[in-house]
């Protein structure tokens, strides 16, 4: 296939649209965000700058897998990048298992002094392939590992010459782990996890790089689970890139459905704008698989200046791997252009897992296709094309870049958009059936038509999201001042993206979470909890989603314990849980509790009605396992498991009281009566238990201890009145002496938190003043953390450092503060 890349005549009107997506005003922002949501529609398609400045770096997945996308300004000849970099061209030198596998040799005990830089002479040592993990990594980890400490050494057959070459080692790793090349120690991280960084080389680690043997030896702490070591080298290819001079970036921000850029591109000035419709009202705007890149230019001299705008995409935002073989064509509909791209083996719902991306499927660009020119082919070759006015870029067919260039002729002002989204023909598989997208449910609905819809419903959708997003940060502010505000608004899109809508094949609406970075599972209980705040604020109907495939499991007989069950499987196949272990406990109370806060929001309890043998069942679990729990699984059992969690006790009780709220409204008196009465006997046996003078316990037969007692929150919400209200009042007391830096400690354990329990805890104070000291902490260590990556949850608050996860939905729970206003008005 050739595409010519014509340069446009020079004319007035904007290039993608020709109403102007308008200038709404509104109180910017301040907070710095880890990374900023670019486009966001579901957890594959769901794209980030990982940089304050737009163009100082890729755009990248939520997992940091590049997702390129560049965006170029040509003002009167001159050019100037304000979106994205032209990706380094690398090449394996030393392959990853997702390169193809590798052959390591490991040992569990710790060898003799020099395993950094020595042979493989030591019997002790095993040979293994492929990545270290364990069977949550699946499918990139193929060696098993039931061990805390993993030592590797690699034979890295080079057979060239490296002198003057950019040389990236390229790693994963869960958790801490350092590494050496040839005894020259070039990672360290410490107390940390991350999946596939790249590391630029110092010149000493590459002139140490000879032809023949290389030694690469890794050693890893894997404290919790999921332990995953991997990693390789790779080699810069020669350095062919265009667009050196940048524009200059003079302003970022984000509001809850879309972040706004500004540019100064010589004398010219620019307002970049991403749009993700996700407005919670709306179930098929929710599910639309369409974003918008809004644009403005504006000349800052007062004179007419000659504008052209040139955005390409590749062909990774629908491949796994880069090196998966795509290809690309380009169409036109109605009055739009349409570029789309796609892997050449289209193998629907085949792949599964946590640090996984979606190569089934099509990636689309579109834009009105007057007055706008399209070309597919080499990403080099167009870009010489755009800079240099050159008339061809052909295709090779095999990894071909998307380009749309558009010229503003010469003009003081112009204004317009692009559609980005994705196709994923199906999106779930549901014990055993595949699902639709939401979107297209029915079957009678094409990508095509999703793009015209949203082509044709731009000005009202950006007025909606306008007016959303004021309304937001209005509600967030009064609830619990700007800062929590800021916070909010970050997390929206986050949690919302993190999800996928599909109909059941009963009916049911299934609004599935994706366990990001902690171990893929699909429709997690223990996920569905922490985020319900924000959906039953919004749309009760969407917590339904998070719940209706958990009583599904239950009720079809597929799931036959007597408590509710942690996941439906791994993304995107839920055809059962397929994690390790059972959380009877965590997961039956989670179910009760946000069973009961629909009911609270909707004033009846019709839902719970028709689970009610379901819920029943796990009611009388916790009745006669709650109170004192033995040793099990539990979602806050980073630091260990361990028996008598008093916290997990309150969330047992909590759960029964729901189930006793639920029977009150269901006008089932003696019911009610009875399971009220018997949380409020439990409530008063667990602050014997807990009591250790100015707080409670984080295990009842342990003095001394501590714990965020998160989970009183919702006897405050739903005004249960089962726990003394001197409980919370002590509690939130004394966290406040044991608070550090960047926040409240999850316990006495260990340094680190949860973010989204901060929240919860807050909300248990008594005024807005003292809601506000636990978010200070929260808010500066979201403003100030080096590690650039979608939300993390899971963090230190001795240092601004992630401990793990990132682009989690528990960050709905942020919206706590305002599902209290919500409740108690």
């Amino acid at each position: 296939m050739k595409q010519q890349l014509m340069m446009l005549l020079l004319g007035t009107a904007s290039v993608f649209c020709s109403c102007s997506p308008g200038v709404e005003q509104h109180d910017k922002n301040e907070l710095r965000a880890p990374a900023y949501p670019l486009v966001t529609i579901d957890p594959y398609t769901s794209a980030w700058s990982f940089t304050d400045k737009l163009y100082d770096g890729s755009v990248r997945h939520w997992t940091g897998k590049e997702f390129p996308l560049i965006g170029v300004a040509k003002v009167d000849g001159q050019t100037y990048r304000f979106l994205g970099t032209e990706e380094l061209e690398l090449r394996p030198l030393v392959k990853t298992s997702e390169q193809g596998s590798w052959i390591g040799k490991y040992t569990t005990q710790q060898p003799a002094d020099g395993w950094q830089n020595v042979g493989f002479e030591d019997a002790a040592w095993k040979e293994g392939e492929g990545a270290f993990g364990t069977k949550e990594n699946e499918p990139t980890a193929k060696t098993q590992w039931g061990e805390e400490y993993i030592w590797v050494r690699r034979t890295a057959d080079i057979q060239e010459d490296l002198t003057g070459k950019s040389i990236y080692l390229e790693y994963s790793h869960d958790d801490d782990v350092t590494i050496y090349i040839n005894g020259i120690k070039v990672v360290d991280t410490g107390n940390a996890c991350n999946k596939n960084v790249l590391l630029k080389l110092s010149d000493e680690v590459v002139a140490s790089l000879k032809p023949g043997d290389n030694l690469i030896a890794a050693y890893c702490h894997n404290r919790v689970g999921n332990g995953l070591l991997d990693f390789g080298l790779l080699v810069e290819l020669e350095d062919n890139r265009y667009f050196f001079q940048t524009a200059e970036q003079t302003s970022v921000e984000v509001q809850p459905t879309q972040t706004y850029y500004e540019f100064t591109c010589g004398p010219v000035d620019l307002k970049l704008k991403f749009t993700a419709p996700l407005l919670p009202t709306d179930l098929d705007l929710i599910s639309m698989p369409v974003n918008y890149i809004s644009y403005e230019v504006s000349s800052n001299d007062g004179q007419k200046h000659q504008v052209e705008l040139y955005f390409e995409a590749s062909p990774q935002w629908a491949l796994d791997l880069p090196h998966q073989e795509s290809i690309a064509d380009s169409f036109t509909d109605g009055n739009l252009l349409f570029l789309r791209t796609g892997s050449r083996n289209q193998e629907i719902l085949k792949k599964k897992g946590d640090n996984v991306r979606i190569d089934w499927g099509h990636f689309y660009l579109a834009a009105e296709k007057e007055n706008t020119i399209s070309a597919i082919g080499d990403g080099k070759l167009l870009r010489k094309s755009f800079v240099e006015n050159k008339l061809e870029a052909p295709a090779t067919n095999g990894y071909d870049k998307l380009a749309l260039v558009h010229s503003l002729g010469e003009t003081k002002k112009a204004d317009g958009y692009l559609l980005i989204g994705y196709d994923d023909i199906y999106s779930i598989q549901y014990f055993e059936e595949n699902l639709r997208p939401y979107w297209n449910r029915t079957g009678d609905e094409t990508i095509v038509t999703q793009f015209h819809k949203a082509e044709k419903e731009h000005k009202t959708l950006m007025e909606s999201c306008a007016a959303f997003d004021r309304k937001m940060m209005e509600e967030a502010t009064a609830a619990g001042g700007r800062k929590y505000a800021e916070l909010c608004a970050l997390a929206y899109r986050q949690a919302m993206a993190a999800h996928k809508l599909v109909q059941a094949p009963n009916g049911d609406l299934l609004f599935l979470s994706k366990e990001n970075f902690s171990n893929g599972s699909i429709g997690t209980v223990d996920i569905t909890y922490p985020s319900s705040p924000m959906f039953l604020y919004y749309n009760p109907e969407l917590v339904k989603g998070l719940l209706n495939h958990i009583f599904y499991y239950s009720e079809s007989g597929k799931w036959t314990k007597p408590f509710a069950a942690h996941d439906v499987g791994t993304y995107p196949l839920a055809n059962g849980q397929t994690y390790g272990g059972d959380m009877p406990i965590e997961e039956s109370g989670n179910m009760l509790v946000v069973t009961a806060a629909i009911a609270a929001v909707e004033g009846n309890a019709n839902y719970a009605l028709k689970h009610w043998k379901t819920l029943t069942t796990w009611t009388d679990y916790l009745v006669e396992h709650g109170l004192d729990p033995d040793t099990q699984l539990c979602t806050d059992d980073f630091a260990g498991h361990f028996a008598h969690n008093a916290n997990l006790s309150i969330k047992a009780i909590l759960g029964i009281a729901s189930y006793g709220y639920l029977a009150e409204q269901l006008g089932k008196k003696d019911v009610a009566e009875k399971y009220t009465q018997k949380a409020r006997e439990m409530a008063n046996e667990w602050v014997s238990m807990a009591d250790d003078g100015d707080h409670y316990r984080l295990t009842f037969d342990k003095p001394g201890t501590w714990s965020q007692k998160y989970n009183l929150v919702w006897d405050k919400l739903m005004k249960l009145q089962i726990f003394p209200e001197k409980v919370a009042e002590t509690e939130i007391a004394y966290y406040l002496t044991k608070q550090n830096k960047y926040g409240l400690p999850l316990d006495n354990r260990e340094t680190y938190t949860k973010l989204d329990w901060i929240m919860w805890t807050a909300t248990l104070a008594k005024d807005k003043a003292t809601f506000e000291r636990f978010i200070e902490p929260v808010y500066l260590f979201v403003n100030e953390t080096p590690h650039r990556v979608p939300m993390s949850d899971w963090v230190f608050t001795d240092s601004p450092n992630q401990r793990g996860f990132q682009a989690r939905s528990v960050v709905g729970g942020y919206f706590i503060k305002m599902l209290e206003d919500k409740l108690t008005k």
